[in-house]
């Protein structure tokens, strides 16, 4: 078995504007596929992220404060899970709540390096 990263990207829910209703719903959505993956025995771990983005770049190391209304998406949080191959990930993504509203999911494997 091998691990990969699922990384979300999408609006902000801020940004959105959805209700009290549809916010609980959502995370509702989340919960649910976090405890199959769990049950599957996939799931290593994960985290939600704020919308706020600090970046640092080039060689004089320049600072930039974003928000996310100031990107095209946002990185929005990333599950680790542990499968046999892409094709695996993929169909675990398939749950993925937020395609509704554009959400993107990027399955990447997580290298590993002899020592």
């Amino acid at each position: 078995m091998k691990e990969f990263m699922m990384i979300f990207t999408g609006a902000d829910y801020a940004d959105l504007g959805l209700s009290p209703e549809e916010l609980q719903s959502r995370m509702g959505k989340w919960f649910a596929w976090g405890d199959k993956m769990e049950k599957a025995g996939v799931l290593r771990g994960g985290k939600a992220l704020t919308p706020s983005i600090r970046r640092v770049s080039g060689e004089n190391r320049t600072v930039t404060d974003l928000t996310s209304a100031e990107v095209k998406e946002i990185v929005g949080g990333y599950y680790l899970v542990e499968a046999k191959d892409f094709d695996h990930v993929q169909d675990i993504a398939q749950d993925f709540p937020d395609y509704d509203l554009g959400g993107t999911v990027e399955i990447r494997e997580i290298m590993v390096f002899d020592k």
